[in-house]
């Protein structure tokens, strides 16, 4: 009877704990009230029925939140903390599996583990012989650490620092990525808390597993986030450039949690920034935003803004490094608004410190991008924002006029006048620039603008004006194209000498322009004026190549000329 009764209690247990492992067979199990029977037979004679029904126990309240909140109603967890420290390695598997079951779903759960004394039990488990049971621990106490700085307060209070650094030095290479991301857990909410696993001696065992993969990424990234003296702390273990191979891992998570670890590192100060860029930590980065879409371009993208905001050097050395058009990309490619903001957050970085700077990002195309989305009414508030900033912050130092006559025909007024204010500035002092302003119907555009008597708007509008003759003002306000442009700065009469001198500038092909009107290229017993011309390339006909260049490959049949036709001293 007593063997049949066992047998029966064995084939129960066994039954539920394969029925819970199907999601749709939980509800029924817990209407059936499955819950009792299970928690009267954890506390069984016999050591087999006692870990299944933890473990069905476990399965059950790992499925659903609601099914959590029974078990602690059954006052399940006391029982089990109970019996913890008397069962064999298997029971202590198994409890430590029921507890993370109950605390990953909600502080307040959580909460009831720390209550009933669970994480005593499981600091206990930590320093048990068997690499399961520690694993086990090591896992429930992170998904208790998880939900705030109080729960992983009394992690740290219990306590498991010491015993979870223990854990990165075993061999069990699970075992090694279960503590490591406990550690993260508690890590991640304060400065206190990432300072606690430092003082601990955190430092010496994550630099010697730095290539073994995702977890102590994680716990890099998150105690760098908190404070300069941990960021400190992880340069000094010489973290770098070893882990920047991990960006070629085949896992995501790997790569994504390294270059968070950048990210963490370089947002502190120019001196880490500069340490990360030595290494080839920026072009690495670079280089992965290629491989990657979604959210793991991320951290890269927002590792890229920390940098070049420093200094003016280290975003010449994102620029060298390739990284403008890999924002582009991004800006372009992704449709979550958050990446956009962030590459548009990243691209204003770089392109606000100078001339130079705003030139590179320009010629990236990238500032029409930046105007299209900051207009578009389906742009979030945050991207419109972070593209505002960054147009800004770059059109008041950018000087390349062609990067910005496109801006002239769609930006609104905020952002006209800052565009029309950089034409104001170039404009007086650059003939070509004139010429070309011209030529590709930016002074038509102009006239076409309306602003209001006295503002800015208009004031950078009479400036532009005031670099042209009356005539191809007026021109450009009733024809909409002028085809000439001002000379030289230095008056009115002097500008349409200027123009009467020299050929026409057409936008195709060639023109000739007059140097001389000397008779120094005729023989003078001949008495006859003649003019000298130079044959240059227009606005949009190909540049000269120089005769050296090797694309000629027949010999140069050069004539020498009459003798009696050149003068002494005379250039032929």
């Amino acid at each position: 009877v007593f063997e049949q009764y066992q047998k029966s209690r064995v084939q129960f247990v066994q039954t539920v704990a394969t029925l819970s492992t199907r999601p749709q067979n939980v509800e029924i199990l817990h209407s059936a009230g499955v819950m009792p029977l299970l928690r009267a037979l954890m506390l069984d004679v016999v050591p087999s029925i006692q870990q299944t029904a933890a473990l069905a126990l476990g399965r059950l309240a790992e499925h659903s939140e609601p099914l959590a909140g029974a078990l602690v109603t059954e006052d399940v967890l006391p029982e089990l903390v109970r019996s913890l420290g008397e069962q064999n390695r298997f029971y202590k598997k198994a409890a430590a599996f029921v507890m993370r079951a109950v605390a990953k779903h909600s502080p307040e759960l959580a909460q009831a583990v720390v209550s009933c004394g669970g994480v005593g039990a499981l600091v206990l488990c930590l320093e048990d012989f068997d690499p399961g049971v520690k694993e086990a621990a090591a896992w429930a106490l992170g998904c208790l650490a998880r939900h705030n700085g109080s729960l992983a307060q009394s992690v740290v209070d219990a306590g498991a620092v010491p015993l979870l650094l223990l854990g990165l030095q075993e061999p069990e290479m699970a075992l090694k990525r279960t503590a490591a991301s406990a550690l993260c857990e508690v890590c991640k909410h304060t400065p206190e808390l990432a300072q606690a696993a430092v003082d601990e001696g955190a430092v010496a065992p994550l630099a010697q597993m730095v290539l073994s993969k995702d977890a102590k990424l994680k716990l890099w990234a998150r105690s760098a986030n908190h404070s300069l003296d941990l960021a400190e702390a992880v340069v000094v273990a010489e973290v770098f450039p070893a882990a920047l191979t991990c960006l070629r891992d085949p896992d995501e998570g790997v790569r994504k949690n390294v270059a968070t670890l950048m990210r963490e590192v370089v947002k502190h100060t120019p001196e880490l920034s500069q340490v990360i860029v030595n290494c080839g930590g920026l072009a690495a980065v670079i280089d992965s935003l290629g491989n990657c879409h979604g959210n793991e371009r991320l951290p890269g993208i927002m590792m890229l803004g920390y940098v070049a905001a420093h200094s003016e050097n280290l975003a010449m050395a994102a620029i060298l490094s390739k990284g403008v058009p890999q924002l582009a990309l991004c800006l372009s490619e992704e449709t979550e608004h958050h990446l956009r903001a962030a590459a548009a957050w990243s691209i204003g970085q770089i392109g606000r410190h100078s001339s130079e700077h705003a030139k590179a990002v320009a010629a990236s195309n990238v500032l029409p991008r930046l105007l299209e989305l900051y207009v578009d009414p389906g742009s979030s508030e945050d991207l419109k924002d972070k593209c505002k900033r960054a147009l800004k912050g770059i059109l008041p130092v950018c000087t390349h006029l062609p990067a910005l006559e496109p801006l002239l025909y769609a930006a609104p007024n905020n952002i006209l006048k800052h565009v029309l204010c950089q034409f104001s500035k170039v404009l007086p002092r650059d003939s070509k620039s004139r010429r070309l302003f011209v030529t590709n119907g930016g002074l038509k555009r102009v006239q076409e603008l309306k602003a209001d008597p006295g503002s800015v708007l208009q004031e950078h509008i009479d400036t532009i004006n005031g670099c042209f003759s009356e005539e191809m003002v007026s021109a450009g306000r009733e024809k909409g194209s002028g085809q000439k442009r001002r000379g030289a700065p230095g008056g009115p009469n002097e500008a349409e000498r200027a123009e009467q001198n020299s050929p026409q500038a057409c936008p195709y092909g060639l023109y000739a322009e007059q140097l001389s009107g000397s008779a120094f290229t005729c023989p003078r017993p001949a008495n006859k004026r003649s003019w000298l011309y130079r044959i240059l390339p227009s606005v949009k006909h190909k540049p000269f190549t120089a005769l050296s260049c090797g694309n000629l490959t027949e010999d140069w049949d050069e004539v020498e000329p009459d003798p009696n036709q050149v003068g002494k001293g005379s250039a032929r």
